[in-house]
């Protein structure tokens, strides 16, 4: 089973999608029917929540409430490992140290910006981890 850090940016465009087959969407429906193992940590889900309920993107409660429980119950929860790395955005950190925390897995981090990220070969786009995963 792959594992796999989704970053927010993925999730918002997989919501915001027209077309069902975008890179995004796949990675998020492989994460919600249990192909991908989302890995998170407490401060990830405090940002998918934060992020998705914010009003310019006019979610459903209750759709981002039953994403963030698919993530949930579907994903392992591991500490951050930690790292000397620059970060612009320190939010972004969590991400990168819970899939650095996960490299015996051979996890990775699926973002839209690769750029916010230290150059990584676990860092991928979602087109990356669609061909990866197989998906």
């Amino acid at each position: 089973m792959i594992c796999a850090v989704i970053d927010t940016n993925v999730l918002v465009s997989a919501l915001l999608a027209r077309h069902p087959g975008s890179n995004p969407v796949r990675v998020v429906e492989a994460v919600l029917d249990g192909r991908v193992v989302p890995l998170h940590a407490p401060d990830i889900i405090d940002e998918y929540r934060d992020v998705l309920s914010r009003p310019e993107f006019s979610f459903d409660p209750a759709l981002v409430e039953a994403v963030i429980a698919g993530f949930l119950e579907n994903g392992r929860e591991l500490p951050p490992a930690p790292s000397a790395e620059y970060f612009p955005d320190p939010s972004d950190k969590v991400f990168y140290c819970v899939a650095l925390g996960a490299q015996e897995d051979r996890a990775k981090l699926v973002t839209g910006n690769k750029q916010h990220y230290p150059a990584a070969d676990f860092v991928v786009t979602p087109a990356e981890f669609c061909t990866l995963a197989g998906l």
